[in-house]
């Protein structure tokens, strides 16, 4: 059985990874790359990955399939 994370850790996991991202792009402070380093970290282990674009991969994924398997809303 594989645990999945909850689609709104995974969407705030992404949107902070690719933010700390240009960040750290673009000249970031020392305290930019280890928030990175750690929002890294955790996002690799929520997706059972080892690198940071494997796992955005598996993150957009998992979301992508998320939004699939949803019902339309009924009235």
């Amino acid at each position: 059985m594989t645990v999945v994370p909850h689609p709104s850790l995974l969407r705030e996991l992404v949107e902070r990874c690719e933010t700390l991202r240009r960040h750290a792009a673009s000249g970031g402070s020392p305290e930019v790359t280890r928030r990175l380093e750690d929002t890294t970290y955790t996002l690799c282990v929520v997706t059972g990955t080892r690198q940071l674009d494997a796992a955005l991969s598996v993150a957009r994924r998992q979301l992508a399939d998320g939004l699939t398997r949803q019902q339309p809303f009924r009235r």
